[in-house]
């Protein structure tokens, strides 16, 4: 957590500059929390470097993701790569099927509390079966209970701001292969191959398993009781900051 060179460094990685104040990250202040499906994950590895190179390749591809649909969230036309294209047309058949409107002027957007001294950049808000909220979009593997905090905390900088802001989702953008056979998902990421099946279930387990095409996968949940989130949040954002106390006190945040 304290692996910095200099004060510079600190503040560029762990927050923003904003109207002459430093404000820490709420992304990186979520870090601090333990996360077990990723320690399961290096668990896994063969050693700690290539699990570290599956990590950036799998978080560039989700960046890509991410920028191509922020892109056609503003009334851009982005050059969509093939590699994401399912996931992409995926995307874009859901928005249509479920009447999705989103406000180009609060896509990525700068958000900051200046009460609990913290800042952020929320996806969108998004118009969604007549109700507003904060829309923020994962490509991760599935939908984890950690990200309400990070929602959380827009939802508290944002609330005061946005007229009706009543909820939040989780929109899951990802693609992967169906097992024609028994349904097992066959999901590449960061260059390595992963088969999810139900272990429950003897026929899947015992299938070959003959993969159809590359399809798109698209998962929303909405979590509109967002209160005791931001007080976990605010848990965090206190250990945190007794982490990197000495650095946080030479900025004079502290």
């Amino acid at each position: 957590m304290n692996n910095f060179s200099s004060i510079e460094q600190f503040k560029e990685q762990c927050g923003y500059e904003i109207d002459g104040f430093w404000y820490p990250r709420v992304t990186k202040i979520v870090e601090i929390k333990s996360k077990p499906a990723l320690y399961r994950f290096y668990a896994k590895m063969e050693n700690y470097a290539a699990a570290q190179a599956m990590t950036k390749k799998s978080a560039s591809e989700g960046t890509l993701i991410h920028e191509t649909v922020e892109g056609i969230l503003t009334g851009a036309k982005p050059e969509i790569p093939p590699s994401i294209a399912p996931s992409i047309k995926a995307f874009m058949e859901y928005i249509l099927s479920k009447n999705i409107h989103v406000d180009p002027n609060f896509v990525e957007k700068r958000l900051v509390n200046y009460e609990h001294r913290y800042a952020g950049t929320l996806d969108a808000v998004a118009l969604i079966d007549g109700k507003i909220g904060i829309l923020d979009i994962k490509t991760s593997q599935e939908i984890y209970r950690d990200y309400n905090l990070q929602t959380s905390a827009y939802m508290a900088a944002m609330k005061d701001l946005v007229k009706g802001l009543e909820t939040r989702w989780i929109l899951r953008i990802d693609q992967s292969k169906s097992c024609i056979h028994c349904g097992a998902l066959l999901r590449s990421k960061g260059g390595k191959d992963q088969v999810k099946i139900q272990w429950d279930n003897p026929f899947m387990r015992a299938c070959s398993h003959e993969w159809g095409p590359l399809e798109g996968r698209i998962e929303l949940q909405e979590f509109p009781y967002w209160e005791d989130d931001f007080a976990a949040f605010l848990g965090a954002k206190k250990l945190w900051e007794w982490e990197n106390v000495d650095w946080l006190k030479k900025i004079g945040y502290l």
